[in-house]
Parts: structure tokens; sequence; C-alpha cells
């Protein structure tokens, strides 16, 4: 379907507000439409979308202009798009009269029958046929109907009526401001059906009240309406109608009468994000519910290739500085005390890069890299109990074998269980072989115990963190490692309090982390170090309060300098994130005299040292590491996983680059190389 962006604005964070313009075939005119769309919005992504509809008089634009910026920052928060069609069709050929309520910008959201208006006015095919097929194909918008419907005034009853007549699940969730409720007994509706339909009795399946007072039994879980008492038109509304008939059938309606607001457009911006989020929160449970029934039917072919070899692709490290190869390898099945899994997306770490760049003394060659993924149980092996096939699982480069007898599972010091350390290093399953080989049927070496950058793998059960199916695997692969440690790092090695200042060094997902992480702790002061500008605006819009370029500092200042001068005795806590040993020094040299920790958390070339003068040390500083910020896997990221749905750790802002196939690795490996990007996702 042809369609031209007329304007494009840019909103914050990347996200983006359009008006777009396309020749109708339900008007016979150009339409244009309002579109926002959220920075996580990709077109391989099922993104929900909420309909705005307008009130009388409007055009697409009057609600992105008044309520735009309550409602779009909402809608960024939710992760969802926004829709503003015209309220009606126009051009010099439509049909209009010189009334506020008939004509141009009222089109009341029906199909005209009447002559002049029967040739041009079919806003309701507009509405709910036209418009939602162009989203779904030029924009991925609203697929499998994740889709929710709102307005004002006449939008209202254009949200109520269009949400009460296709009431099979065609759309998600309804609401409303100031809504004409019983259209058929309101001034405004019987011109308008008068007009338009020839006679007010033909409007009778476009009153909400009539329609609702139809159903056998609630339609939807609840019916959300704004009312402001001060209102003008409140004698056109009839609210009370629609209650009356809401509790004739059992429909749970809910009626916010507003005292002081009247019928304009502050009193839409006062309460708009109430709406956004109440939208936001069906289509997101909807959207997960559709990929867990996705990810399911994935799951009931196993049964199919338990106990077998399995062959599939994969993309293999055969020597360090090499481009990874695409081959087809065998996955055997899993032994006793081991879960073989199938890989649905992988994020892609720079511990990954840091083996495949040949820097990692433990690094092997031929393996198959990856670490950072989310799965589903194909099969398990003997002795399995945690895990069955068809859980969904985060595999853990740091296992919690939870023995009575390991000091470290039972200490809360530390999270770093050694139960199969030394075997894990070697690139070995814990009985000491090897389940991969390849076309030739040579032996292919495992890593960090996980693996990932094959469809199926292998890993121990004391690595399989089980999460909640509702969350998708996508995203559910951040907490395998990058987000995870950023995480942990704040809120356990260090446990920063509230009020603490904050100085991260690196501003990758790992640093971004860190600052999300120091945020939520309650940091007062978080100043984001990096080298790279284009980072800052990310690093602010997590809680960065202040961001620093270290190439821009007086030649002779020094970074740590800097900070202690910006702060006058240094940070509370301060957090390396790059790997280099230089920076690691100044992170330290900047934490706050007397009492400022200084935390390592990323990971140095080998045979690289750091170093001080012990002088930092006795007056009061204390320098200390990570891994994966402490957390116990299995324990710990099902809970950060329940907490993202939950909505308290937000992770889309971390995926900047999609990729579709295991052999498109070598491309997100690209990416990340890039400068611009904090996590390229693969989906297998």
């Amino acid at each position: 379907m042809a369609f031209e962006i007329i304007e494009t604005n840019r909103v914050s964070n990347n996200a983006t507000y359009q008006r777009i313009k396309h020749a109708s075939s339900s008007t016979k005119t150009d339409m244009i439409f309002g579109l926002f769309l959220p920075s996580t919005y990709e077109k391989s992504d099922m993104t929900p979308v909420l309909y705005w509809l307008s009130g009388l008089t409007c055009d697409d634009t009057n609600f992105a202009i008044k309520a735009g910026p309550a409602a779009f920052e909402e809608a960024e928060k939710q992760g969802i798009a926004l829709v503003m069609p015209d309220t009606s069709p126009r051009g010099e050929n439509v049909p209009n009269v010189d009334s506020y309520d008939m004509g141009v910008g009222a089109g009341f959201y029906v199909n005209a029958t009447s002559p002049p208006y029967n040739e041009n006015y079919h806003m309701y095919t507009y509405v709910t046929e036209e418009l939602p097929r162009l989203l779904e194909t030029e924009f991925a918008l609203g697929c499998d109907n994740l889709k929710s419907i709102c307005g004002h005034s006449m939008g209202g009853h254009g949200a109520l009526t269009v949400a009460l007549k296709q009431n099979e699940g065609q759309w998600t969730s309804v609401s409303a401001f100031a809504p004409i409720c019983n259209s058929t007994d309101s001034p405004w509706g019987k011109k308008a059906f008068e007009s338009y339909l020839g006679s007010v009795e033909k409007g009778n399946e476009h009153d909400a009240t009539l329609l609702l007072s139809q159903q056998k039994e609630q339609v939807y879980d609840e019916i959300l309406i704004e009312q402001g008492l001060d209102d003008q038109f409140l004698f056109q509304l009839k609210p009370e109608a629609l209650e009356k008939a809401a509790q004739k059938v059992g429909q749970k309606l809910t009626i916010n009468n507003r005292d002081g607001y009247d019928h304009g457009y502050f009193f839409i911006s006062a309460f708009i994000k109430n709406h956004v989020a109440f939208h936001g929160e069906r289509l997101t449970k909807k959207k997960r519910h559709l990929a867990v029934e996705k990810i399911s039917a994935i799951g009931s072919s196993f049964s199919e290739t338990q106990g077998k070899v399995i062959t599939c692709k994969a993309m293999v490290a055969r020597g360090p500085k090499q481009p990874l190869t695409h081959e087809t390898i065998t996955v055997d099945p899993p032994k006793a005390g081991e879960v073989r899994v199938k890989v649905i997306a992988n994020a892609l770490c720079h511990t990954d890069i840091y083996t495949l760049d040949g820097l990692d003394p433990e690094g092997l060659f031929p393996c198959i890299l990856g670490h950072e993924a989310g799965c589903i149980v194909e099969s398990v092996g003997e002795g399995v109990t945690s895990v069955v096939p068809g859980d969904h699982v985060v595999p853990c480069y740091t296992p919690q074998c939870c023995a009575p007898t390991c000091i470290f599972c039972q200490s809360p010091k530390t999270n770093l269980c050694p139960a199969i350390r030394s075997t894990q290093g070697q690139g070995i399953m814990p009985d000491g072989t090897i389940r991969f080989k390849d076309s030739e049927g040579k032996p292919i070496y495992h890593f960090m115990g996980c693996s990932t950058f094959s469809e199926y793998s292998v890993i121990a059960e004391i690595s399989c963190a089980k999460v909640s199916k509702e969350m998708a695997l996508d995203e559910a692969c951040l907490f395998g490692c990058g987000v995870s440690t950023g995480l942990g790092a704040v809120w356990n090695t260090c446990d920063v309090e509230v009020d603490s200042s904050v100085a991260v060094f690196g501003l990758g997902a790992v640093g971004l982390a860190v600052i999300q992480g120091a945020k939520t702790a309650g940091a007062s002061r978080i100043i984001a170090i990096d080298v790279n500008p284009s980072k800052f605006e990310a690093a602010k819009s997590l809680g960065a309060t202040d961001c620093v370029n270290p190439k821009d500092l007086p030649e002779g200042v020094s970074i740590q300098s800097h900070i202690v001068s910006m702060t006058q005795w240094g940070c509370d806590y301060t957090f390396d994130c790059t790997g280099n040993t230089e920076v690691m020094r100044a992170a330290l040299e900047c934490a706050h005299r007397g009492w400022g920790t200084s935390c390592v958390i990323g990971v140095a070339a080998s045979g690289h040292e750091i170093s001080t003068r012990p002088f930092q040390l006795v007056t009061g500083r204390v320098w200390k590491g990570t891994a994966f910020g402490g957390f116990k896997s299995r324990r710990d990221v099902p809970k950060l996983v329940e907490r993202s749905l939950n909505g308290d750790i937000p992770v889309k802002h971390f995926i900047t680059h999609r990729f579709d196939g295991v052999e498109k690795t070598n491309d997100a490996i690209d990416a990340l190389h890039s400068g611009n990007c904090l996590r390229a996702v693969v989906k297998y």
C-alpha cells in the first residue's frame, strides 16, 4: 500500500512522531494520520498500537500538539505505538456544511449511506479495516490484534462503538474521555445519524449504550471512562446511560468523575498517561501470551528428537581473529546432570569478542562461542529435576550447584560456585567429554559452559536459570551476562546507598546497566564517562546527571583529577566497565577519600596488571571486583526476569540491533564493533 511520510519529528530517545498521507479506498480521498513510534520499535518485532480517535472539529494533529507530550512519554515507557487518524475525509469534492458538528471534521466514525455523504464518509471502515491493514502491512503494527482504542467526545463515541461492535478479540482494550455514550439520545448523535444514515433509528448500531446492553456477558475486563464534572456538554454525553447498561450485563465500567475539569484538551492532558498505561499493560500482557503460544508450538515437537543426536546449524570459531564459519554440526543428547536446549535468541557480549580476538588465556579453538541467550529445554539427562522439556531457561556461565557442602553456594558473600569451573575452562562438559562434532565428526569445544552460537546446545543443569515463559526470550537473554552484571555490581557488590555519588567509566551495555542500577538505588549524582559522546544521551535517559568525555579535558588534566574537582573529594562509588587497566586505576583514584569504593567489572586482556600508589588504599579507598554482579544465577536470574516483567527493570533499550538466523552472527559482531551498538540480538 502506497503512502508518503510528509513530516517526521524526533520526540525523545529516538522515538518519532510522523504524519503520513495515503490514498484511501474507503473515503476516496487522501487521508492523513499521525503515528508515534517508540524508540524500541522494530518491524521484526510485534509492536502493539493504540488508536486515538479525536473529537469534533479536530484533524490528525490536534491530539499530538495538545496532549502528545504526555501521551508520547507514557507510550515510550510502555513500548507501544500511537496512531491518530483524521476525523473525516477532506478535499475540494468532499461534501461539507457550515457547521462544526457535521461534515468535514465530524465524520462520526460511521459509514454514511445517505447522499451527498455516502460517497466519502466511510470512517468506520477506514478505522476498523483500511487503516489497520495499512499499519500491519507497512509497519507491522497491531499484528495478531495487538491493538487497543481510545478517543475523546465524538472520538470517544467512536472508540466505544468500534470496540463493542468488534468484540471478538479484534481489540485488546477500550477507554474514552468524555464520550458520547448514548448517541441516539444526544443532539450531536441525532443530527449525525439523520444526515449520514437517513434516520436516528439507523444509528442504533452505533450507540455505545445500546450496543453494550445487547451483550450477554462482560466483553472487556474493564472499560475506562474519564469525565469532567464541569463539562459544558455533559447533557449530550449521558455517561449514566452507559453505566446502567454495564450494570445490566455485568460489564466492569470505571467512570472517573473529575471535579473542575471541562471538555477540552487540558482535561485530556491531565489524565492521558493513565489511559495509555491502562492500554499498555493489557497490550503487553497479550503480547507475552501470544509469544508463549508461539514458543510452545516449537516445544511440542521436542519428543521427536529426545534421546537422539540433533543435526543443526552453528557459527564455529575456527581460530583467533577469524570470522565465524557457518557450519552444520551434530549435538549429542544430554548425559547425567545435563540439559539440551534449543537456543531461541542470543545477545552478543564483548566477552565473546574478547575470546575470538585471541585475548582469552582459556580460549580454545575450534569452539562454539556465545553465553548470553534465551533457550527452551529440549531434553534432560539422567537425574535432572529442576527443569523439564519446554521450560524457558537462561544459561549462566556462573553456575549454582546449591549443594549443602558447597561453601560458596552456601555463603551470602559470593556467587562463585566452583563445581564445574575446571572443566568449563577446558571447553568440556563436567564428565570430561564434548557434545559437539563438526561435519567430519571432529569435536568442537564448549565455551563458558554455554556455547549458544548454535541452534542447539548442551549445558549443565546447575547452569540453567529457569525463567518465566511470559518474558520474551530475546529480552530474557540480556540477563545472561551484561545487564545482570551491571545491575548486580551496584546492588550486590557495592550496595550503593541512597544519595550516593557514582562515576561510571565506559558506556556500553554494562556501563548503562550500572547507571540504571544506580538510579534505581537512589544515587543523587551519576557521572558517565566515555570517549564516545554519542552514548551520552542514552546515559542521561537512564539517570546520568553529568557526562564527561576525557578527550575534551585540557592537556595535562587527568580524568580522575577532573572527577575529584567536580565532587571535591571524589565519588562514593566508581565502576570500571572498560577492561582497560589504566581506566581501572583512574576509577579507583577518583573514589572518595576515606570511604570510596571502586569496582572492577571489565575484563582486561591476558597478562595485563593493575597498579596504583598504595597511598590510594591507605587513605580509605577500597578496590573490589565482581563477576556476574554477585548474583547467584539459578536463584536470582528468575527474580530479575520477574522484576522486568513487572516494569521495575526495563531492558528493551539495551537492544540496538536485531538479526534473524544464526548465520547473521558475524553481522552482529560487526555491529558490536561499530561503536553505536549496546546489544545485538540474533534470533534463531
